[in-house]
Formats: structure tokens, sequence, C-alpha cells
């Protein structure tokens, strides 16, 4: 959290309070109108008369002619164009209106007596059934209206054009009533028959405006300092170790780097236990800056390395965390003029013995045999002496793996420095026998896979079949890395997370599936 300084933090709430506004009035606009309302709002209110007119601005009376300047009684006549309409979101009814039983609505002129109603619906029509013979209209003299409980729609309207006469224009001019869950209010308008929004749309124009600069105020303010998404980490990462494993990995942190922006994961595997060593070393020296006061290394004095290893660490190196990543199954692997689909592991004991040193003895063609192996530092290798051999392979004796160097040596044998070598010369050399983790046997040409005691390599069969030939996946850090570094970070994502998906493509299962913690709890 180190990106929240008080600078940052008062950016982001000003760009949250800018954000909350601006909802807040789009919201209020949405809403207010989204209940049952009658609204009202005068339209016309002149007059005809000219004491009215005189009275009410000042501007000398008005030319009048014909009925107007003849009949007796205009001289102080004011006429008022009056719109009510639904301007809800819900239709009204009749029986919505609560006032009482004969009517709904009452309009009262301040000021003013009627002297005559006319009732308009250009729109709406039909509305004016509502309005029939028995409504007498009011009476000579009335300051007030009374109107039927006229149903009105979403958006329906009507309108009175009422003469008026004891009064100037201008004066106040009401509509009473009660609605169930509802309203009768005063509105207004720019033009007679629109309707304007809650706010203006300066109004809201202006706050749209207004949020975007504070929320690019924050944006620059903070830009540097962005924390990175829930679950990531930034920074630089070395994975080290298992070459079996090296492709789940490399896959892994491209997904990794693309999901988490400014992180950095290289994959660096020269084998299992140079691996390790590669990680205790690199935890020594971050421990004795530390000590020495020279600065911590890495991340908060540990170095930001995992290393795989195919199978648990040696011994000798106390300060490693060990977590199980998933089962790994792997494969005898024959070039592909070797027609043997199956050995025993007592004819691959011999075969490792110099016993057995033509593909003829087990049923092949007359061709020698040419061992190709990892060297000392691989997991694969080990994993094959422990769960195949139960005993170590015997020393090399061939640079090219073709030819044998030492005449002593009872078999053809080379040590290669990954698993890719290893496939890629066993595919080039007739009569060659290697291994490999199961994923990558699959994948090249040349190339055939060797059962084990008839029961071949299938992640579906593992804890069933008895296949010798699988280890677990460790991944080892320098002691419990912090809970927000990247090194914590890519573990979690690579044991729990959706890399989970990557490794079962590449023929592993994880250990955090219910069939894989059992088997990785059993060993």
């Amino acid at each position: 959290m180190d990106w929240l300084t008080s600078e940052n933090l008062i950016a982001v709430v000003t760009a949250l309070i800018g954000v909350l506004v601006s909802i807040g009035v789009a919201w209020y606009q949405w809403w207010v109108p989204r209940q049952r309302r009658i609204g009202y709002r005068i339209q016309l209110d002149t007059a005809i008369g000219s004491a009215a007119n005189g009275a009410a601005a000042g501007t000398g009376a008005a030319v009048r002619r014909g009925y107007f300047d003849a009949s007796p009684g205009l001289e102080d006549a004011t006429l008022v164009l009056l719109r009510i309409e639904n301007d809800g979101a819900l239709s009204v009814t009749a029986d919505h209106y609560t006032d009482g039983d004969d009517h709904g609505l009452t309009v009262e002129f301040a000021g003013r007596h009627v002297k005559a109603v006319v009732v308009t619906a250009p729109d709406h029509p039909r509305l004016l059934s509502h309005f029939p013979d028995t409504w007498t209209g009011p009476a000579e003299g009335a300051t007030s209206v009374l109107l039927p409980k006229v149903p009105l729609n979403r958006g329906a309207y009507y309108k009175l054009l009422v003469l008026l006469g004891g009064g100037p224009i201008g004066g106040e001019v009401t509509v009473d009533g009660s609605l169930a869950e509802g309203r009768v209010h005063p509105n207004s308008s720019v033009t007679p028959d629109d309707k304007l929004p809650v706010f203006s749309r300066a109004a809201l124009s202006v706050t749209v405006v207004l949020t975007a600069c504070v929320v690019a105020l924050a944006a620059l303010v903070v830009r540097e300092e962005t924390p990175p998404p829930i679950g990531c980490a930034r920074g630089t990462l070395t994975v080290t170790g298992s070459t079996a494993f090296a492709p789940v990995v490399r896959e892994l942190a491209k997904k990794y780097e693309k999901d988490c922006a400014g992180s950095t994961v290289v994959v660096d595997a020269h084998g299992s236990t140079a691996g390790i060593r590669e990680l205790a070393a690199a935890g020594e020296k971050a421990s004795k800056k530390k000590a020495s006061g020279e600065g911590a290394s890495g991340e908060k004095g540990a170095p930001a390395v995992v290393a795989l290893s195919d199978g648990r660490k040696p011994g000798g190196y106390p300060k490693l965390r060990e977590s199980m990543v998933a089962v790994s199954l792997f494969t005898l692997v024959v070039h592909d003029d070797v027609p043997v689909r199956d050995l025993s592991r007592d004819q691959l004991r011999r075969i490792y013995r110099g016993d057995i040193t033509d593909w003829s003895e087990v049923g092949g063609p007359r061709l020698p045999i040419l061992l190709v192996s990892r060297d000392a530092n691989s997991g694969t290798r080990e994993v094959f002496q422990r769960r195949v051999l139960g005993r170590n392979e015997p020393a090399h004796s061939s640079r090219d793996c073709a030819h044998r160097d030492d005449p002593e040596s009872k078999v053809t044998r080379c040590e290669l420095d990954s698993t890719e070598q290893v496939l890629a010369t066993v595919a080039r050399l007739p009569g060659a026998l290697g291994y490999t983790e199961l994923r990558a046997g699959s994948t090249l040409e040349g190339l055939r896979r060797v059962a084990i005691d008839g029961r071949s390599a299938n992640v579906d069969e593992l804890g069933a079949s008895g296949y010798p030939y699988r280890e677990i996946e460790y991944a080892y850090t320098w002691g419990e890395p912090p809970a927000d570094s990247l090194t914590s970070s890519f573990l979690t994502y690579l044991t729990r997370g959706s890399g989970q998906d990557v490794v079962r493509v590449h023929g592993h299962l994880p250990c955090a599936t219910p069939k894989g913690l059992r088997i990785c709890g059993d060993g």
C-alpha cells in the first residue's frame, strides 16, 4: 500500500465524490418521475379587458374589437390556459383520487371568479368522455373549479381554458388534490407543451465534464503508483530447476505476465539439483547482505527465485521451504525404428548394467542399445534411478551418444543437460533409449513410448495402475515468501490458481485437486 499517500488519497476521494455526484444527479432525474404524479402549469394568463390589463402590467389598454369590445362585464376579464398532465411513471386511475366522492382535483383562482370553462384534450380526445353532461362546471361567481376523477395514462394530459373576471393577470392559480401513493404538484416548461427534465441539460453537462476532469486529475496523480490487480504483484521472478517441468512454467509465465501487468517471470531451467543449489546460493547471499547492513536484495531480504524439483530436495538445505505442485508422470522413449513397446524393470536393470546390449535380446531388431541419459543435476534421472532401476545409472562412456569412448564400459551411455536434448538425440539415433516427462515425450516425432512392466504412463490411471515412473513436483523458496511478494503470488497462481489448467494440459495432475491431494499425500 505504498501508493496510498495523503496526496493520492485526496485525489481518489475527490474523484469518488465527483463520480457519486454524477450518479446521484442521473439517479435523481431517473427516479423522481418514477412515481404517481399529476403536474400542472399555467401556459397562458392574459387580459382581455382593459381594466385587467392595465392593472396587471401598467402597459395601457389592449386593442379590443368585436365581442371583447362590445360585451358588458368583460372590462376586468382575463383568460387562463391551464395544462394538467400525468408526468410520472405510473398511470393514474379514478380510484387513485382520494379527495372526495364527487371530484378529483380542485383548481383555485385567487382574487378572480370563474365566468366560463372550456376543456380540451387535443392529443387524448377520449379523456373528454370523463366530462359528461352531468358535469356542470363552476357556479356563477365561483373562485374554483371542481374537476372529475379523470384517469390519466403516463404522459396523458388535458387543458382548461378559463374565462375569469374580477382581477388582474398573474393572480395565483393552484390545483389541489390527493393521490394514493402520489402527489399533485406544479411544474414548468420552456415551451407550452414540452416537459423539462428535473435537471437542465446544461447542469448535467457541467456535472459530467467536471467529473471527467476530476477523474483525469486523480489518474494523473496516481498513475505511477497504481496497485496491481488483486492477487498480482510487480517485479522480476526467476524460476529455475526442472527442465522436465519447464514447458509448464514457460506457458504459465506468459499467462501471469499478461494477467499481472508490471511483472516479469524468467524461466531458466538447468535441472532440479542445479536449481536447488542456485536458490540456496541466492538465499545465503541475500542473508549475508542483510546481516552486514548493505541492504536487502530481492523481496524483503529473500531472493525472488523459485526452484522446481522432480521429487524432494537433497539433504543439507534446511532453509528451503517446499510446496507440492503436481504429480508428474515420466516415460521411457525409444527411437522410432525400435518396435519394442514394453520392458520389465528387470530387463531395464540388465540393460543399464550392460547385461543386455542389443535390442534383439528383448524382442527387437539386431541393433545396439544406446543409452541417452540426463546429467547428475536432473530430477528426472534421480526419479528413474530411485523408482525404476533401484540403483544409480552407470558412468557415462560416450560424448556423442553414438560411439563408446571407454572401451572398458559394457554400455554406450551419454549424459545431456536438458530434456529437450535427450528427446532430440533419441529421435536422431537408431537404437537409442532415453526418458522424459510424459507431455514432452508426446510432442516430438521419431519417438515411441515404452511401457514398464506392462503399464503405460496415463494420468487418468494414476493411483490405480501402479505405474512406477512418477514423482511429485515440488516448488522451493528461500523460507516463507512475503504474502504480497511476486514469489508468493506466482506460487499461488501455479498451485491453486488458473495455472492448474495449464498443468493438466501438459499431462500432470495438480496436487490441489481431490485426486491429486490423495496421491500427493501418499507421496
